[in-house]
């Protein structure tokens, strides 16, 4: 019932191993210039207690980066306000694209990735988002992933 990218579309294998770079499965910095946290935009299955989640990457303010990386082991961070952050996430299935999409980073308990809301447009994502989607919707959209022009990063 989801999909995620494994790194901001702005990473690049060339960056590995670099002091000033890291690449984990929750965060990513790039030439000590660019600060990324993965979350989930989860939209909710419509006649269902199901959700699809698509697992993203955000960008982040230095501060707000150095923050949520002070927070990511404490418990009770999910009572932090939420963190602006643009979408570095392409979902090709979208158009327009979902690249800097604005979004706010909500942290969730120990362990869990933030929730992503994405601002409230008129973006097919975005309303995906508010309204839900349908069962055949997530067949449709598994479908594009695996066999179309999507794919699973």
């Amino acid at each position: 019932m989801g999909y995620s990218a494994t790194a901001p579309d702005v990473w690049d294998a060339s960056f590995e191993g670099r002091p000033d770079s890291l690449l984990s499965s929750d965060q990513c910095v790039i030439k000590a210039q660019h600060y990324f946290i993965k979350g989930l935009i989860e939209i909710p299955v419509i006649g269902s207690d199901e959700v699809f989640s698509w697992g993203v990457w955000v960008s982040l303010s230095r501060d707000n980066f150095s923050r949520a990386a002070d927070m990511w082991n404490t418990p009770g961070r999910e009572d932090e306000k939420p963190y602006f952050g643009w979408l570095t996430t392409e979902l090709p299935i979208y158009s327009p694209g979902t690249t800097n999409l604005k979004t706010n980073a909500h942290t969730r308990p120990v362990g869990q990735r933030p929730f992503i809301e994405l601002e409230p447009t008129d973006h097919p994502l975005a309303v995906e988002q508010r309204t839900g989607i349908s069962l055949d919707r997530v067949r449709e959209i598994a479908e594009t992933v695996l066999h179309g022009n999507g794919e699973d990063r």
